[in-house]
């Protein structure tokens, strides 16, 4: 390997001392040969990268530019129902808020009238029943005083023989 790049190196060396030799013959703003070889390779390459690459690349990025743009409108399409989705839940929802307030509204009502029925019943009950323990009350009310009048005579005729130390006789007579 050593012997190769001083071989190179010395080619290199007798090239420049060649071109020194010749004076000034070339003018590197003038283009030689080799100029124009390498200009045609260029422009068949390119005339191949052309013909050949590009097309194939440019119908995969066609392929993909329509890929992505048909995922965009799903996406759209997507966010809409998602969104009519969204609205017909609300609205489920508000009606059925609004039944359900509608039904507990109907079922105070529903207990407000029990209430006040038993409260009615109740209150008629217990009419009846004061009214019951009224007559009851004056039935013995009658009754004892009756007995009290006629015990009281008894009564008054002994405590007051007790109290005079005579027989004193109920009725009034001595």
């Amino acid at each position: 390997m050593g012997e190769l790049g001083s071989t190179v190196l010395a080619d290199g060396i007798n090239i420049l001392a060649a071109e020194e030799e010749g004076g000034g013959g070339s003018n590197f703003l003038i283009p030689n040969g080799t100029f124009f070889a390498v200009l045609i390779i260029f422009l068949i390459v390119l005339g191949v990268i052309t013909k050949w690459v590009v097309p194939p690349i440019s119908k995969v990025l066609a392929e993909r530019e329509a890929m992505l743009a048909k995922t965009t409108a799903d996406s759209r399409k997507s966010a809409e129902q998602v969104a009519a989705a969204q609205a017909d839940y609300d609205e489920a929802m508000a009606s059925a808020r609004t039944e359900a307030s509608s039904i507990r509204d109907e079922a105070r009502n529903a207990g407000r009238q029990v209430i006040d029925e038993k409260r009615a019943e109740a209150s008629g009950e217990v009419a009846e029943t004061v009214r019951a323990a009224d007559s009851k009350l004056s039935e013995q009310r009658s009754s004892t005083q009756s007995q009290l009048e006629t015990s009281v005579d008894g009564l008054s005729a002994t405590l007051a023989s007790r109290i005079l130390g005579v027989d004193v006789k109920p009725g009034g007579s001595r």
